[in-house]
């Protein structure tokens, strides 16, 4: 059942009226897609995080506009590079059972062979792109990692095949690999995943207005 999420139909011609919908403490944002062509809206910004983050990131959401009903996916969205703030949004509009693509983050889990022979894992690819109905949509895919051994890769290919969804990503990309341990005279070198703003995770700081 989709969580409903109150929304506002909003004005597009003034350029400073942006400024005061964010200034009131709301996002702008617009829907489209399925019922709906580009609607200018906007949402009120703690209540948007709050139901991102209890609901999900893939979550449907219900809103209201102009008396039409709609069923909606957080599409994509904007930050502010020095804030940290979401500054626009993008509702996509879906038919509920029609098969709509969505990325989705890969999180590894067990404990490698590898690395307790003290091999070096590495997270390649952080998110997959899949396809299900809207109501099917995974938040995160797991992928087990418990025997991959030094030298060893696994790939979008090893995901176990789920009846809800279709992956779409190519099966030959990279998820995780384990090295050899590194020897006293190797640089030690670090990756970093690309993650979304904390905003839309589960913390409990709330972002500066």
């Amino acid at each position: 059942m989709a969580t409903t999420l109150e929304v506002q139909k909003r004005e597009t011609k003034p350029h400073s009226n942006i400024t005061s919908i964010r200034n009131a403490g709301r996002i702008p944002g617009v829907i489209y897609g399925y019922k709906a062509e580009n609607v200018p809206v906007s949402v009120d910004s703690l209540t948007f995080i709050k139901a991102v983050r209890d609901n999900g990131r893939n979550s449907v959401f219900s809103v209201s506009v102009d008396g039409a009903k709609l069923n909606v996916l957080l599409h994509d969205y904007q930050i502010d590079p020095l804030k940290g703030d979401i500054e626009h949004i993008d509702l996509l509009a879906v038919n509920m059972s029609e098969e709509v693509e969505a990325n989705v983050t890969i999180n590894l889990v067990g404990e490698s062979k590898g690395v307790k022979l003290s091999g070096v894992l590495q997270q390649v690819l952080y998110e997959i792109t899949v396809s299900a109905t809207p109501d099917k949509l995974p938040e995160v895919v797991e992928v087990d990692i418990t025997n991959l051994d030094i030298g060893d890769a696994i790939t979008v290919t090893d995901i176990p095949k789920n009846g809800d969804y279709d992956v779409i990503t190519e099966g030959e990309e990279v998820i995780a690999t384990v090295s050899a341990p590194r020897t006293a005279d190797e640089p030690e070198t670090t990756s970093s995943a690309v993650t979304e703003p904390e905003a839309l995770h589960g913390s409990d700081e709330t972002p500066d207005k």
